[in-house]
């Protein structure tokens, strides 16, 4: 995979981004850590205590359960609504002109939902792998890999 110079590389997941950006070239690639964002994850008793609903049907009086909120589904998908937030923002104001995006196939799927006509726009790549715990120079090799 070609990255440039000056390109923003987002290594995130529901928990943890990276924003790491790329000083050398297309061909000897040199990541530096911009940004680090992360997500304490707390106990479900703090995110919520809701019981899960239960729904009776009228006409044959028959009752059966909702299925519960996932509080922790909620807390990534703020998250990685905050960092979308982010990067518009540096797309919009000019600080970057070309995004990568690396996350799990999950986090991914939600991220592009959102994105805005701008961010779509300075996109490059999307890359569906879970890269967020490794080290900037590992990540640098996977990447240089593809």
């Amino acid at each position: 995979m070609k990255i440039g110079n000056g390109d923003l590389v987002v290594v995130c997941d529901g928990r943890k981004a990276l924003l790491i950006e790329n000083e050398g070239d297309e061909m000897l690639a040199k990541f530096a850590t911009r940004e680090v964002y992360e997500q304490q994850e707390r106990p479900t008793h703090e995110l919520g205590t809701d019981r899960p609903g239960r729904v009776e049907e009228i006409a044959t009086g028959v009752r059966s359960a909702v299925e519960p909120t996932d509080f922790h589904d909620r807390e990534e998908i703020a998250f990685l609504a905050q960092i979308l937030e982010h990067l518009d923002a540096l797309v919009k104001s000019g600080r970057t002109h070309h995004v990568i995006v690396v996350a799990p196939p999950r986090a991914l799927g939600t991220l592009r939902k959102s994105y805005s006509p701008a961010l779509r726009k300075a996109i490059r790549a999307e890359v569906d792998h879970d890269l967020v715990h490794l080290s900037v120079p590992e990540i640098e090799e996977r990447l240089a890999g593809l």
